[in-house]
């Protein structure tokens, strides 16, 4: 997608692909990534990778230069060059990586085919600003052979195959699919007016000063932590725990529930930061670190967080790829959730059933009510990640694995057995006290959503820059300073997926970096206070509420007309 730098002493004697090449060898199977001109191959280390290989599978064929640069440290991505083995030329246009949905071609089939390009699932070619023909004489391109809707549904895993005579139910989810469609294609619609064109002038200026601004906070410091900042939360969090501990010696459980879960919603945030390395920038101090606080103290895995956060920092709200806001059969923020989509994350199809029905024409009603219930999906889905040893095997965070298990025992241990069993006489006190200090934790789980539930969904395809897709796709929350403590760095969201490792106690100074950053690039900055936030999510909740609402309704009456839109 942008224009490459100059070839060093040592690039000149690696050869240069095109992106036919590079084409050819992904739909050989080999995951190749561009950074800085460089091309990767990634396929040795993706079994290594500490934050999982499906982060690596969503930049397949894509220049990833700003993602790379933004969750990895320099030595990092000094070690990427180990898997160099060429380089590029000139701007790069991103393909649609495999596993959103992208086909390339074979070295072999070189014939020409009359069909279009595909940009994005969503986005035709008129939208970027040039037509078919004008865009092959300038690339060799990826070929779609079908129409987008169905590559879309094709990809999704709701495309059935071909056949002469079609069920009932799929004639009757013609009319259905008809109108998700289209609401689709109004979102995109709103989001081109809304945000700066997808021009690749327009966007390569977006990058150009995006990166200028990374070099100023790096000048100014704000990469650096100074670990002095952290000393209110151990301050903090050491009097939580101890006050916890008196109160329940003190027969006061359920005071010491309700302290207890206060504990372990400050040591989220420290955890936050330590697994985007952004205390000490050392992978291995400040993964152990991750580990202590997430898994020693707070009984969840800092590695399943990683794998999960990771894909969620680079495919920010998209329906069908980020698990941060994959929440069927409970919640839905985008009207495509109503299609049965496949995530390719948890590689299986999120099932729009009956329980999901009833439940998204409610769910801005029920909203605060699951959230209170957040912590206890935590522990599933670590213990998921545990028991079937989902991190890396080998490389240099195989150990990580061994440490967390340790943590997790322990943490069951002071907890499960200490607190839990043999401090408190009654089963009743055991479950009160249980459901209260997780209940207490709930607030992280509201501030977690609010950053994102309510952004947009839409897709505007492969030409859209980082910088602009991470900050269409989350929020900010004003407050002020002396509430920071409360919101704990995560009411800065939209700045902290610009920049994930910069460290919490240096996000409110680089806020307003970012806000003339916007006011330059003519990026809208959504910022909104914590009320009306709050509203927003409600908003965005109900009105999806109301399209399944919608779409049951026009579903029910066409099976008793016998309408099912073949007129």
């Amino acid at each position: 997608m942008n224009v490459a730098p100059a070839p060093t002493k040592r690039d000149r004697v690696l050869p240069i692909y095109s992106r036919r090449e590079v084409e050819a060898l992904i739909a050989d199977g080999k995951h190749i990534i561009i950074v800085d001109g460089s091309v990767l191959k990634c396929d040795a280390w993706m079994p290594y990778h500490p934050g999982g290989d499906t982060a690596i599978r969503h930049m397949v064929g894509r220049d990833a230069t700003d993602e790379v640069n933004a969750l990895h440290s320099p030595e990092a991505r000094q070690r990427m060059q180990t898997y160099k083995i060429g380089r590029t030329e000139g701007r790069w246009d991103n393909f649609l990586p495999p596993i959103q949905g992208g086909q390339f071609r074979p070295r072999a089939q070189e014939e020409p085919l009359d069909v279009r390009i595909i940009q994005s699932t969503s986005t035709s070619s008129s939208e970027s600003g040039s037509t078919c023909e004008e865009t092959s004489s300038r690339s060799s391109p990826i070929i779609e052979t079908e129409d987008a809707n169905a590559l879309r549904r094709r990809r999704l895993g709701s495309l059935t195959p071909p056949s002469s005579v079609e069920s009932e139910d799929e004639i009757d989810n013609k009319p259905r699919i008809a109108h998700l469609d289209r609401r689709t294609q109004e979102e995109i619609e709103m989001d081109s007016a809304l945000y700066p064109s997808l021009e690749p002038q327009v966007q390569d200026e977006i990058v150009r000063k995006y990166r200028i601004l990374y070099d100023r906070i790096k000048e100014e410091g704000l990469f650096q932590c100074n670990y002095w900042d952290y000393a209110p939360d151990a301050i903090r969090t050491s009097i939580l725990l101890t006050t916890s501990l008196f109160l329940l010696h003190s027969q006061w459980y359920k005071t010491s529930a309700v302290v207890l879960g206060l504990f372990w919603h400050q040591l989220v945030f420290c955890a936050h930061d330590a697994g985007h390395m952004g205390i000490t920038h050392d992978f291995h101090v400040d993964s152990c670190l991750g580990i202590f606080i997430a898994d020693f103290m707070g009984g969840l895995s800092i590695g399943w967080w990683k794998h999960n956060h990771n894909v969620h920092h680079i495919v920010t709200n998209a329906p069908e790829h980020d698990p941060d806001i994959q929440h069927l059969p409970f919640f839905a923020v985008s009207h495509r959730f109503l299609e049965s989509l496949r995530s390719t994350y948890y590689d299986f199809v999120m099932e729009y059933d009956i329980v999901a029905r009833n439940a998204i024409r409610i769910q801005h009603y029920l909203y605060y009510v699951i959230l209170t219930l957040g912590r206890f999906n935590l522990y599933r889905l670590s213990w998921a990640f545990l028991i079937l040893r989902k991190g890396p095997k080998k490389g240099p965070s195989w150990w990580h694995y061994w440490l967390e298990v340790v943590g997790n025992v322990f943490f069951w241990t002071w907890f499960g057995y200490g607190i839990l069993y043999k401090s408190l006489p009654t089963n009743s006190d055991r479950f009160v006290y249980l459901i209260i200090s997780h209940v207490v934790t709930s607030p992280v789980h509201l501030q977690i959503t609010l950053s994102h539930f309510g952004m947009s969904t839409a897709d505007l395809g492969v030409a859209e820059s980082f910088p602009q897709k991470m900050l269409r796709t989350t929020m900010d929350v004003d407050c002020p300073p002396w509430l920071d403590f409360i919101h704990g760095g995560l009411q800065f969201q939209a700045i902290h997926h610009l920049y994930p490792r910069i460290p919490r106690p240096n996000l409110r100074r680089t806020q307003k970096l970012v806000q003339q950053f916007c006011e330059e690039v003519n990026i809208p900055y959504a910022i909104y206070g914590f009320v009306d936030g709050n509203k927003q999510v409600i908003g965005r909740l109900e009105e999806v509420a109301r399209q399944a609402s919608i779409l049951a309704a026009c579903q029910s009456a066409m099976v008793a007309e016998g309408d099912f839109g073949l007129q």
